[in-house]
C-alpha cells in the first residue's frame, strides 16, 4: 500500500482495493473506476486471489488498471484482504486501499429506502445490529486503508471528486468516459445514446461499386468519407463540441457520455466518423474512450 494515498505505477499495473460498509457507496465507487478504465472484480473468493495476482503480473498491459471489491460478503473479509495484499506485494504490486463508510443513521435510511437486506443480517438481528457487527468485522481493513471516505453527506459528484483526486487522475483528463457508437437509422437509433448525430448528409460509399462491400474500418472507405470537405468540418465541429461540453456533463455528475453517429445502414460513414473521433480523442490524451459498431455485430 502506498504511504501517501496515491499510486505511482512506473509502468506497473495500478490496483485499487475497495472495501467498506454495506450501503456506503462501494457500487457507485466501482462504477466510477470502470469509467476510468478499471476492470472491477467483485468479491473474488480468497483462494483465487493468488491466481489473479499471478495473472496481473504476467499480463500487466492487459490488467493495467484493476479494482478489487473486498467486503463483508467475502466471508472472512480481513483474511481475504490480507491474502490479496500479500499476493500482490509478492509480485511488487502495491495496491491502493479505499474504505467507504457512513454514519449509522445514513446507512439505516439508505437500507430503508432501497429495502435491501443487510448481507450480515442472517439471524434477523436487524439492520442496526448488522451495521455494528460489520464495523467491527472490517475495522482491521479500515485501519490499513490509504483513503477513508465518509459518504454520509457526499453527492455523487463529490464522491467522484474525492475518488479521482485520491487516484491522482492525470491533469487535463476530464475523468469522464466517452463512448462512441456507430449505427444505421434503418435499424433504429440506440436507446442508450445521450447524443445522436446524423451523418447521412455525406456522400454515401454504398453507391460506389468498389466500396459497397467494404465498411468504415477499411482504408478505402475511410479515405473516401474523411476526404470530403464537409466531413472534415463536421468532425472538427463535433470534436470542439465534445471538448467544450464534457466538463459540463462531468460537473452534473455524469461519469460516461454516449454519443451515437448514424448513417443509413451503419456500415460506412458512421463507422469511419466514430473511428476518426476516437483516434483524435486518444491522441490528444483527453481521457478514456471506447467504440462500438453496432451493425457490424449483426453480421
Amino acid at each position: 500500500m502506498s504511504a501517501n494515498g496515491s499510486q505511482s505505477t512506473n509502468g506497473k499495473p495500478r490496483v485499487a482495493i475497495i472495501s467498506g460498509l454495506s450501503g456506503a457507496g462501494k457500487t457507485a465507487a466501482s462504477k466510477l473506476l470502470e469509467d476510468l478504465g478499471y476492470r472491477v472484480i467483485d468479491n473474488l473468493p480468497p483462494e483465487l486471489l493468488r491466481n489473479l495476482a499471478q495473472l496481473v503480473a504476467r499480463e500487466p498491459t492487459h490488467y493495467q488498471r484493476l479494482a478489487l471489491v473486498l467486503d463483508a460478503r467475502a466471508g472472512d473479509a480481513p483474511v481475504a484482504f490480507q491474502e490479496a495484499v500479500r499476493a500482490l506485494s509478492a509480485r511488487d504490486i502495491s495496491p491502493q486501499v479505499f474504505f467507504l463508510e457512513a454514519r449509522d443513521d445514513v446507512l439505516l435510511r439508505r437500507f430503508s429506502e432501497t429495502r435491501h437486506r443487510h448481507p450480515l443480517d442472517e439471524a434477523d438481528l436487524g439492520v442496526a445490529a448488522s451495521i455494528a457487527r460489520e464495523r467491527e468485522l472490517l475495522s482491521e481493513i479500515r485501519n490499513q486503508a490509504d483513503v477513508i471516505i465518509d459518504t454520509s453527506d457526499l453527492s455523487g459528484r463529490q464522491l467522484r471528486e474525492r475518488l479521482y483526486g485520491a487516484l491522482d487522475v492525470p491533469a487535463g483528463s476530464t475523468g469522464i468516459a466517452l463512448n462512441l457508437i456507430s449505427f444505421g437509422y434503418k435499424h433504429g437509433a440506440p436507446l442508450e445514446a445521450d447524443v445522436v448525430l446524423d451523418c447521412r448528409f455525406m456522400e454515401n460509399p454504398f453507391y460506389i461499386d468498389r466500396l459497397r462491400d467494404l465498411n468504415g474500418l477499411d482504408e478505402p472507405v475511410r479515405d473516401f468519407v474523411l476526404g470530403q470537405p464537409i466531413t472534415q468540418r463536421f468532425v472538427d465541429d463535433m470534436e470542439d463540441y465534445l471538448v467544450n461540453t464534457l466538463p459540463g456533463y462531468e460537473a452534473e455528475g455524469k461519469g460516461r457520455l454516449t454519443v451515437a453517429f448514424g448513417c443509413t445502414g451503419g456500415q460506412h460513414r458512421s463507422i469511419a466518423i466514430v473511428e476518426e473521433m476516437a483516434r483524435r480523442w486518444r491522441e490528444a490524451g483527453r481521457g478514456p474512450v471506447s467504440t462500438w459498431h453496432r451493425e457490424l455485430d449483426r453480421e
